[in-house]
């Protein structure tokens, strides 16, 4: 296990497996929790670059009939096959409870593949009362499937520790403009709209500047929300599975403090870049 501290002490980056360092943490310590696991989708996750490089011999033409040859490399990735999905994720579910404050909110990312089966879970967990949402974030970007819908958004599941008392600062959170501004008074065009349950936004641009070197980076907007809506200033953030560290900088950003957690030195290494 290896942990470190910012400079003034206050965050906290570790390397280690999450179930393991998670149980060392006393009971209600977070106002939010964000877990995003694995999908176990069965397959590699991999972040790839692309360049091409002139050649008189390539077989890409460009501008003014010049020729060129792409290279594709494989800069990160992960193994995302689990035999038994369930028995890895949910004793990781039931710190996240134990972990939360009693007024803390839960986000579970994932998607259509695992959704409904975690839905059952944290019913039993948290109890059905405490469901508080479930959010679609819908994205337009990415390769498109010729056989069906293509699929093009995640589910994030969202559960309170108590449904009688939670942080909630949804009028806080950053707005989004109207998709048909002509039916609203231009008043309230400049103003936007309060996000609903169904978030459109787009994914961290493989050539952004948002972009740091992670497969399965999320963009800092998406974490930002649900922390202006769930959390205070000066509260504690937990990400288990925290990869890019989008979290922290999310985080940072709102003057929270967070704790990240990652059991892979690459995430680790790309954290303490980002984060400082």
């Amino acid at each position: 296990m290896t942990i470190a501290w910012d400079a003034a002490g206050d965050d906290l980056i570790v390397e280690s497996d999450n179930l393991e360092f998670v149980r060392t943490l006393p009971d209600a310590s977070f106002r939010l929790i964000y877990l995003d696991p694995p999908f176990n989708t069965g397959r590699t996750q991999q972040l790839r670059s692309v360049s091409a490089t002139r050649s008189t011999s390539g077989s890409h033409v460009g501008f003014h009939g010049q020729t060129y040859d792409v290279v594709r490399r494989v800069l990160a990735g992960y193994d995302d096959d689990f035999a038994d999905y369930w028995a890895f994720l949910e004793p990781r579910l039931e710190e996240a409870w134990r972990l939360l404050a009693d007024d803390g909110t839960l986000y579970l990312h994932l998607d259509y593949r695992e959704v409904h089966y975690a839905k059952v879970v944290l019913d039993a967990l948290f109890g059905r009362d405490s469901f508080l949402n479930e959010i679609i974030w819908a994205y337009d970007y990415g390769a498109r499937t010729r056989s069906r819908w293509p699929t093009k958004h995640d589910n994030i599941l969202v559960y309170v520790k108590d449904p009688r008392n939670y942080v909630w600062n949804g009028s806080d959170v950053d707005r989004e403009p109207y998709m048909a501004p002509g039916l609203v008074t231009p008043e309230k065009v400049a103003l936007g709209k309060l996000p609903t349950d169904v978030w459109w936004h787009t994914i961290v641009s493989p050539t952004g500047r948002e972009r740091v070197g992670y497969a399965t980076q999320k963009p800092v907007g998406i974490l930002r929300r649900m922390i202006q809506a769930s959390t205070h200033e000066g509260d504690w953030v937990l990400d288990f599975f925290a990869g890019s560290g989008t979290t922290g900088a999310a985080a940072r950003e709102l003057g929270r403090r967070f704790v990240l957690v990652d059991s892979n030195p690459e995430a680790v290494a790309v954290m303490r870049r980002r984060l400082g």
